[in-house]
């Protein structure tokens, strides 16, 4: 221990010591270097402050949970629903248009079940993912794996359904071993209900009976001792037949294997096909499990795994058109799941790795599936990409002190150490190894100044390499502080009271700004929670919609007339409850917009949007958002974007009261969303309309020049003139002031 410590204060006391010689012989270099360092440190700092204000949200994100849902190195997994009248037509449950009031989901929307259900249920949990079905009747039970946020081990929980999937209560953890257990299998035989999980860290696959279902659960016997992984079953002509993998056999391919064990009872005993492992070699073709298999019309159909680009990327459906003991053979279909095209804004963007098929009492067909919008290994390969990015960064800045002259090694020879033999500092005792550092320093010294006479550091040259080195030095700091603090790159939809939701998007334009309409879509199709784009197109011919790049449906409403009323015409083919009148010329991030749809959600008889304005005055006048700000509250938000209810606004704009209104609204070719707020405040004694800040937002018709009010001043007299005519027709604004910053999340800033 003495000797550890005395070495410990000779290295500290011979490199002060060696420091200080050199700083005595070269105190101007060592001041430079020391400025150059810090001007370095300080400008690098500024500029990755300035773009992590520029690009990363500035408000904090809603935590699904206080407690679960942390980031986790095997993804973000969650569960969704989905119905059809064949397997192969199976379609989310947003598009069966199912209601829920309490959650203002009109209509609920997938994930279903997420890591916030069991999270706020005392569970705490970092996802969920292999989801099983079990049918009661009209009863459906969920059993999936759920990530321990404590333990970082796979538990069986288990939810309940009564409303066909459509809400979920959560029950609690059904089966908890002190190995990983993934991948619940369960099924019913001779009116007991048996439970086939994934534990192939104990070395075998087990059998569970329940005692008392869904929650308690007795270990019936070990089925093999083989470490079978997402073992599936199935009665097929007089057998039972076990699919699976098994890893740890010699010469076989992870993810890529698939073994087949056959027995007349689901109790065993169980033997091996004939041709084990039927499958090996390549992990894109589904080998593994990705789920249940199920019967059709006499075939078995497997769902299997496709990890080729990342594990679990998709799930293949393989319908097996030759199954014996000794023989096996099946051909990919379609599984006719539609992909979503929103990438990480979708709950399963990027991957679905299980499907659970099975048939309602109805007739019908149900099925789970879990997905991500991460790949495998997401945060580690961001951390790692970050930190590689800062010894770029480093790297470069070396480089340029060397250029300019800033940097330089001290030669050996500067520091005359005397060293004790009671210091282990070896590489001074040792002269072979002083002397090759020493030529290393001085070689790289020399080489640095001759690089530095060639380039000639203030020369044209000289410069734009500089220039050059520090706008590299720049792109590294901003890739890094993306990779670091920016997240996993989606702009996720906020959930309310756990259910997630959809609207519609409805934006009016017209021939001359077709270019703005093209960027628009391609934008705004891929939020999160955009069901639907439906443009309003107001004059010229309408372009077709193969010509957008969009992620959702584009539907084109032509109309005969151009008149700003049609923004809000009846339209019997949306349906969402909530529409984002969004103009055409605004660009915004899909961040804001979810967050707008939340506060939306949470008073759905309001109109929420990102634009406030403040009327008051005798009479009447129409003033920006500065003036708002001035007097710290609103009375009205801007439709130009703003979410509204659809059945309730749009009725009320074409009803026979607001006749009067529409025809000043087509006089002045303006104010239509001055008459929303007339009527949404005249038919309400309560608050009708809430604020929202943007992170930022874009006006693209400042750049394109063609905007409808491009004259300020004119545009504001029109407006305060039909503040008069509706003040007389409708009555007055409320004089009540909403005021900024009343959200406890900040969002109203």
């Amino acid at each position: 221990m003495r000797s550890s410590n005395l070495g410990f204060v000779g290295c500290f006391k011979m490199g002060f010591k060696c420091w200080c010689r050199w700083r005595g012989d070269r105190p101007f270099f060592v001041s430079f270097a020391f400025l150059f360092f810090l001007s370095s440190l300080f400008v690098c700092v500024a500029l990755g402050s300035l773009f992590a204000w520029l690009t990363l949200p500035p408000f904090e994100r809603l935590s699904s949970s206080s407690s679960g849902c942390r980031m986790d190195d095997e993804g973000l997994w969650s569960i969704g629903i989905f119905y059809g009248k064949t397997p192969f037509s199976l379609q989310p449950i947003e598009l069966s248009n199912v209601q829920k009031d309490g959650s203002s989901a009109w209509p609920v929307a997938n994930p279903v079940v997420t890591c916030a259900l069991p999270s706020d249920a005392g569970f705490p949990v970092n996802f969920v993912a292999d989801p099983f079905l079990f049918i009661q009747g009209y009863t459906l039970y969920l059993f999936f794996e759920a990530k321990n946020t404590l333990t970082m081990q796979g538990d069986i929980a288990v939810a309940r359904s009564v409303d066909n999937g459509a809400t979920w209560e959560y029950l609690g953890v059904s089966l908890d071993e002190e190995w990983h257990l993934s991948y619940p299998y369960v099924f019913s035989y001779r009116d007991q209900v048996y439970m086939m999980p994934e534990g192939n860290k104990k070395g075998d696959l087990r059998l569970y009976r329940a005692l008392h279902f869904p929650l308690q659960w007795k270990l019936e016997r070990v089925l093999l001792k083989k470490p079978l992984i997402d073992a599936s079953m199935i009665q097929y002509e007089g057998y039972y037949w076990l699919f699976g993998s098994d890893f740890s056999r010699f010469g076989a391919q992870k993810n890529a294997e698939l073994e087949i064990w056959y027995s007349s009872s689901p109790l065993g005993p169980w033997k091996q096909h004939k041709h084990n492992p039927v499958l090996n070699g390549n992990r894109t073709l589904g080998a593994r499990n990705a789920g249940r298999p199920f019967i059709y019309e006499g075939y078995i159909y497997r769902p299997g795994q496709d990890c080729g680009e990342t594990y679990g990327h998709r799930v293949r459906l393989f319908k097996v058109e030759l199954l014996s003991p000794d023989k096996f053979q099946e051909v990919e279909v379609l599984l006719g799941i539609e992909e979503s095209k929103k990438g990480r804004n979708a709950w399963n963007g990027l991957r679905y790795h299980h499907l659970d098929v099975q048939q309602l009492p109805s007739g019908d067909y149900i099925a789970v599936m879990d997905g991500d919008r991460v790949p495998s290994g997401d945060s580690t390969r961001r951390l790692v990409l970050g930190f590689t990015g800062l010894l770029i960064l480093f790297t470069l800045v070396m480089v340029m002190g060397f250029l300019v002259g800033a940097v330089n090694f001290p030669p050996l020879s500067w520091c005359t150490c005397y060293v004790r033999k009671s210091y282990p500092l070896w590489f001074w005792a040792h002269p072979q190894f002083g002397s090759k550092l020493r030529r290393a320093f001085t070689s790289l010294n020399r080489t640095s100044s001759s690089i530095r006479g060639r380039m000639k550091p203030r020369s044209c040259f000289g410069i734009s390499i500089l220039c050059s080195l520090s706008v590299l030095a720049v792109v590294v700091i901003c890739i890094s502080v993306g990779y670091l603090f920016g997240g996993n790159g989606s702009e996720e939809a906020y959930p309310l009271k756990g259910d997630y939701s959809q609207f519609t998007l409805v934006t009016m334009t017209y021939e001359a700004r077709l270019w703005n309409l093209k960027l628009y879509v391609k934008h705004y199709s891929r939020c999160s929670s955009v069901r639907e784009i439906v443009v309003v197109w107001n004059k010229g011919t309408p372009p077709e919609t193969n010509e957008f790049d969009s992620s959702v449906p584009v539907r084109i409403r032509v109309e005969p007339k151009n008149s700003l009323n049609n923004r809000f015409k009846v339209d019997p083919l949306i349906k969402t409850r909530a529409v984002l009148e969004l103009d055409d010329d605004i660009m915004m991030t899909c961040d804001d917009v979810e967050r707008g749809f939340r506060v939306w959600r949470e008073h759905p008889e309001r109109i929420v949007g990102f634009y406030p304005r403040f009327i008051e005055g005798s009479p009447l006048e129409y003033r920006d958002e500065r003036y708002a700000r001035r007097r710290n509250g609103y009375n009205i938000i801007l439709t130009g974007a703003a979410f509204l209810d659809a059945s309730f606004a749009f009725e009320r704009y074409w009803s026979v009261d607001a006749k009067e209104g529409r025809g000043v609204v087509d006089q002045y070719f303006n104010c239509e969303d001055m008459l929303m707020n007339f009527l949404y405040a005249n038919s309400s004694m309560h608050r009708t309309v809430e604020y929202v800040h943007p992170a930022w937002a874009i006006d693209t018709s400042k750049i394109s020049g063609v905007a409808i009010s491009r004259d300020t001043q004119m545009h504001y007299r029109i407006r305060t003139n039909c503040l008069l005519k509706f003040s007389k027709m409708y009555g007055y604004l409320p004089s009540r002031k909403w005021e900024f910053g009343s959200r406890k999340d900040g969002w109203d800033v």
